[in-house]
Formats: C-alpha cells, sequence, structure tokens
C-alpha cells in the first residue's frame, strides 16, 4: 500500500467513477483500475461495487475511505508546515460551500486562489449545511461555509453575513412589478409552502421562527433542491422562503418577487467554521481570509 494508490482510491471514491478519477488524475484508466486493483489484492477485501451508473464503496470500502482521508490530510499538513518554515503556503485545502453560495463564490474564488496563491491547490465540494459541519468535525475537509450551524465542542464559528428570509412567489405578469410590501410572519399560514426537508438549516430555520411566532406554516410539498423550488414556484406549484441572494443565484429570479417576512424577521447567517481541534496551516488562514473578503463583498 502506498500513498498514490490512497489517492487514486480516495478519487475514485469520491467521484464515484473510475472514468472521471482517471480524467481529474490525468492517467490512463486501465492504469488506474490495476492501482485499486493491487490495493484490493494486498488487503484482500473488495473495495468498490460496479453498477450501471459507475461504482459505490463496499463496507470495507468506506472504512478504508475514512483511514485514506485521514492519511493523505496529514501528509498534506507535513507539506504545509515545511511550507510555512519558507512563509509560503503551499499544498491542499478544500472548501466546502453550500449549493445556493457556490454559485455566487466558486469563480470568483478560484480566480483570487490563482493570483495569490499559485504554489496551493484548492478543491471545492458542495453539501448542504449539515453535512459540511460533518466533514469539518470529521477532517475531510478545512474550511466550511455553513448556514445556521449550531454550536458544537468541535467547530469553531464565525459570522460573515446575515440575511433576512422572504416569502418568494410568482410575479404577476406585469410590464412592471409592483412593490414587493413586507409580510407579517402571523399571515405566513395562508401561503402553501414548497421547502426543503427537515435536514436543511432553512427548513430548521423558518420551523423554529414560526413555532415561536405561534403559528402552524401550511407545507405543500418538500423539495430537497432550492433549484427545483424555484422552478416549482414559477410553475404555480406555491410559495418559497428563501434569502434574497439565494433568489438572485437563480437564472429565474426575473420570474419572482420576493416579500421581507416581519414581526419577527427570521434572518439566515452564514458562518465560517472550522475544526476547533486542528491548527490552521498558514494556507488555510489565507484561504479563510479570501472566503471572508468574498462573502462581505457579495452584493446586498
Amino acid at each position: 500500500m502506498n500513498l498514490r494508490q490512497l489517492e487514486y482510491f480516495v478519487q475514485v471514491a469520491e467521484l464515484g467513477s473510475f472514468s472521471k478519477a482517471a480524467r481529474v488524475l490525468d492517467i490512463a484508466q486501465p492504469a488506474l483500475s490495476r492501482q485499486v486493483r493491487s490495493l484490493e489484492m494486498e488487503l484482500r477485501q473488495q473495495l468498490f461495487l460496479r453498477n450501471g451508473r459507475g461504482v459505490a464503496l463496499t463496507d470495507a470500502g468506506k472504512r478504508l475511505f475514512d483511514h485514506s482521508v485521514a492519511v493523505l490530510q496529514l501528509m498534506a499538513h507535513a507539506r504545509e508546515d515545511l511550507g510555512a518554515s519558507r512563509d509560503e503556503p503551499v499544498g491542499r485545502v478544500t472548501i466546502g460551500l453550500p449549493p445556493s453560495i457556490g454559485r455566487q463564490l466558486t469563480l470568483p474564488l478560484i480566480d483570487r486562489f490563482k493570483k495569490e496563491l499559485p504554489a496551493a491547490r484548492l478543491a471545492i465540494v458542495e453539501g448542504l449545511s449539515t453535512h459540511i459541519v460533518e466533514w469539518v468535525t470529521t477532517g475531510r475537509i478545512d474550511i466550511g461555509l455553513v448556514y445556521n450551524p449550531e454550536a458544537q465542542a468541535g467547530l469553531e464559528i464565525t459570522p460573515l453575513l446575515q440575511e433576512p428570509l422572504g416569502l418568494v412567489s410568482r410575479a404577476a405578469k406585469a410590464k412592471r412589478k409592483p412593490a414587493a410590501l413586507p409580510l407579517p410572519m402571523k399571515d405566513l399560514p395562508r401561503y402553501p409552502l414548497i421547502v426543503p426537508e427537515r435536514v436543511h438549516a432553512m427548513r430548521r430555520l423558518l420551523e423554529t421562527q414560526a413555532a415561536l411566532a405561534g403559528i402552524k406554516l401550511d407545507i405543500a410539498w418538500e423539495v430537497s433542491s432550492v433549484a427545483s423550488i424555484i422552478d416549482l414556484v414559477c410553475a404555480g406549484y406555491g410559495h418559497a422562503v428563501l434569502t434574497a441572494s439565494g433568489v438572485a443565484a437563480s437564472s429565474r429570479a426575473g420570474e419572482l418577487v420576493v416579500r421581507r417576512l416581519t414581526d419577527p424577521a427570521p434572518v439566515s447567517v452564514l458562518c465560517l467554521a472550522v475544526s476547533a481541534h486542528k491548527r490552521p496551516t498558514p494556507l488555510a488562514l489565507r484561504a479563510m481570509r479570501l472566503l471572508t473578503e468574498l462573502v462581505r463583498g457579495l452584493p446586498a
């Protein structure tokens, strides 16, 4: 077993495909398959199940994946510490972004990273805030942007941006949109809502605020994807509760109207999250500063 085999194995596991991993690693697929097969023979364990859509980890593969990620991260941190002795941020940093903010930040983040940190490597993964918190605490990623995280002993949280929530509705077909008047929370039950599942940070925030206001929401549909929720709102299936930036990130923002919720006014907080048990490397510190600048520079 060697580090290259572990890196190949992790890449296949994360992408769920030998062909995709071969393209990312810039090696021939047969060579990649031989390396993984050699690993399976040495461990005398099947690591992947092949299916029509690609590959999935076996139970043994899942256990090896956790070990492999930890080993590769330790090696990366060793390189970064040695690079820091030359005052040069080097190595690899992995950042987790929620899909809505990822569409706004990925391109400018990569642009800045390429200009300011040419000797380092950046990986960006997308996921729900709940998953990103788990990835930070388990060490799978170095930095995460998360919405409304709950306080945890293993998590260090820095609030970056506060955004009010609003009722999102299909705009009337008129040459000019009327002014979107605020909506008191007590009136929210009159609107059938399309909301994410309960694991979604926005859903938890909305239900907490509704409970505090003493109201019962009319949940018409549960849909995980914010993009799909917006499509359903545009099609007239109901309304949504989102931030203005979440709507602005959609290509269909022009078809929607957002009414800010008031009395009380629920606020979604975007936070920077890192492990409280791991000293950040010079590269991670630079990446955190970059993220903070980009988030705070987002249009209101």
